[in-house]
């Protein structure tokens, strides 16, 4: 014998009766008669085939069949509400549950802003922030929806991105110090610089750490190193205790900005010396909140990030291009 499923509206019936104890009261709730009321409790219990209350007592008494259907009937219909909210937002573009990822600059400088207006996108979302080889993997295991990360994941057909910012790179000395400082680096000053005193590294499993290795070898710099950091903010404060010379970012600086009035900031001015920033996802999913949240990190960029880099290092703002202005 095959069972029919139980209705959702009967069941909301019963539930509220169940609370008010009383059919006439639980009609009155609903909005609709007593008689109707009782039909569709007895209509239940045939379905059913069991007594849900005992309707010689007042107020009406609760069958154990009664008490076990109430308690997972509550939760079916919050289930069936939250399902309806859900497909309604979804339609609408917002999102139930999304995980995002951010690199720590973006997510010290811009992660506020960012967020906010996420938060305006999802009904649920959950950040985490990190180094981008770790992001890129999680997005890719599907750890994450979406990560904000120095590597775009160019030629991976499972993944599309899109530009956010490009930044110059910056050289900190600390001010403290008889290190050669300037305005702008090239390669006869950076080298001076790499023999006068030792380098603090990014660690070496970061994709900055990387791109900063690439540049100091392109440019034939060997420079020494005596003590590798992993958090931007942790390499502008061992930079101005006076432990060393960094390359870095305008972004990274901002991140460590407790710490920027120790340091001197001067434009690293050789070929290919920048960063760009990429929203990924995973092709053909949160299609909508992708293009949001791209929007999103724009007016983040504009609003925080930039303004914070004019005040420390005005010349590498105006060296900073937005995706929506690039050619």
């Amino acid at each position: 014998m095959r069972h029919r499923p139980i209705d959702l509206q009967v069941l909301h019936l019963f539930v509220t009766t169940a609370e008010e104890r009383n059919m006439s009261a639980a009609a009155l709730r609903l909005g609709t008669t007593q008689s109707a009321v009782s039909q569709g409790i007895r209509q239940l219990e045939e379905e059913l085939g069991v007594v849900l209350f005992d309707r010689k007592r007042r107020p009406l008494q609760l069958t154990p069949a009664a008490l076990t259907l109430l308690n997972r009937g509550r939760a079916l219909l919050a289930e069936g509400a939250q399902l309806r909210s859900e497909v309604l937002e979804a339609s609408m573009g917002i999102a139930p549950e999304v995980s995002i990822g951010l690199v720590d600059s973006f997510a010290a400088t811009c992660g506020p802003a960012f967020i906010g207006q996420m938060l305006h996108k999802t009904l649920r979302l959950a950040v985490r922030t990190g180094l981008s080889p770790h992001l890129g993997e999680e997005l890719l295991t599907r750890g994450f929806d979406i990560v904000v990360t120095t590597d775009p994941y160019e030629g991976l057909e499972a993944c599309v991105d899109r530009l956010v910012y490009t930044e110059p790179f910056i050289v900190l000395t600390p001010r403290a110090s008889r290190l050669p400082a300037a305005a702008s680096f090239d390669r006869a000053l950076l080298r001076q610089l790499a023999g006068a005193g030792p380098l603090v590294r990014f660690n070496a499993g970061s994709h900055l750490g990387t791109q900063v290795e690439t540049l100091l070898r392109r440019q034939a710099v060997r420079a020494t190193s005596r003590l590798e950091v992993d958090a931007a903010d942790t390499l502008v404060a061992m930079v101005a205790a006076g432990f060393g010379w960094a390359l870095t970012t305008p972004s990274c600086l901002l991140q460590g900005a407790a710490h920027a009035a120790q340091v001197r900031a001067g434009l690293l001015d050789v070929p290919l010396a920048e960063r760009s920033i990429h929203l990924v996802g995973r092709r053909g999913e949160h299609e909508r909140l992708f293009e949001a949240a791209w929007e999103a990190a724009l007016q983040a960029v504009r609003e925080e990030l930039l303004p914070g880099v004019r005040r420390l290092v005005p010349a590498a703002a105006d060296r900073m291009r937005l995706a929506s202005q690039a050619s």
